[in-house]
């Protein structure tokens, strides 16, 4: 049931920003400089570069944020959302990964969408403050935060469950998720025209859990409460949040899905999945409605896995 995100990683490294694809074409690395950050900090940024104009002299395509990009969900987000004609920052830890989803995204023509890979932590303030900095910089705002990054972390017995198991789960779904959120929504506060949409990626274990899985419930669960306070929150700023709710995509981390996983029973039981594809297209449908409308919760599913009636 869990949406597709990368595995927790315990080891910090330095803030980055490097350019990756832009039009279809692989760029090397820009000069870095210090730059003030909201957080009180210095981070490394990008130098700015000016923005590619559309060949027909059209206004610039929206520009989308997608964390957890590098994998699953967030690989097939950033796929339909180029096909789509946005703009994609793709972010994620691994960069090896996110040139991989940059890559199979195809040839892109300099008058189209752009793709631009900034390797990111979200759990570290500083790289988020620099993610949201590069995409600004480098397209001159952000009309789409898709928050996708999150891990499942270990199944595990509540009472067995190590206090770090517990800190790696929350820091990256819940606190990853409000800094990412935090930095979307100050862009979408400041820049002109005014306003965006940031759409959280929830789970059905956001209504009902999986046993041996309290950290990954209960950031789930937490997950809700941070879509409606955005969405109360960001109702003057003309800032739409919503939250798509995932059951058994077919990625990498849905894989014991389909050799047998532990039910509300006890037993093991093999469960049917869904092409994340179906998922994109959703993610895809909330973001392009206009402002002025918004899918608060939606619900993609396999269609005969175990929730409806789940214990």
């Amino acid at each position: 049931m869990a949406e597709n995100t990368e595995p927790a990683r315990t080891t910090r490294t330095t803030p980055r920003a490097r350019a990756g694809q832009v039009g279809g074409t692989a760029t090397a690395d820009r000069p870095t400089l210090p730059a003030p950050t909201s957080r009180g900090a210095q981070r490394t940024q990008t130098a700015p570069t000016p923005q590619e104009a559309r060949q027909d002299g059209a206004p610039h395509r929206k520009v989308a944020v997608v964390t957890g990009a590098g994998s699953g969900i967030g690989r097939a987000v950033a796929h339909a959302l180029i096909a789509a004609h946005w703009t994609v920052v793709l972010a994620g830890r691994r960069a090896q990964a996110l040139a991989e989803t940059s890559r199979l995204a195809g040839p892109l023509d300099s008058g189209g969408p752009a793709v631009l890979t900034v390797p990111t932590d979200v759990t570290r303030p500083e790289e988020v403050d620099a993610l949201f900095a590069t995409a600004r910089e480098r397209f001159g705002r952000v009309d789409l935060l898709f928050n996708n990054a999150g891990t499942f972390g270990p199944a595990a017995a509540l009472e067995e469950l190590a206090y770090d198991d517990w800190r790696a789960v929350v820091d990256v779904n819940l606190t990853g998720s409000f800094l990412c959120a935090q930095a979307a929504f100050r862009a979408m506060k400041s820049q002109e025209p005014q306003g965006g949409r940031i759409i959280n990626n929830g789970s059905v274990s956001a209504h009902a859990p999986r046993p041996h899985s309290v950290a990954y419930t209960a950031t789930k669960h937490a997950m809700t409460g941070l879509t409606k306070s955005l969405s109360l929150d960001g109702r003057p700023y003309g800032i739409a949040c919503g939250q798509i709710d995932i059951g058994n995509a077919a990625t990498e981390m849905t894989g014991r899905m389909q050799t047998g996983i532990l039910q509300a029973n006890g037993q093991l039981a093999v469960e049917p999945v869904m092409d994340a594809a179906d998922v994109a297209r959703t993610v895809v449908h909330m973001a392009e409605l206009p402002l002025t409308a918004n899918v608060q919760f939606a619900t993609v599913m396999a269609t005969n896995m175990p929730y409806i009636g789940r214990g």
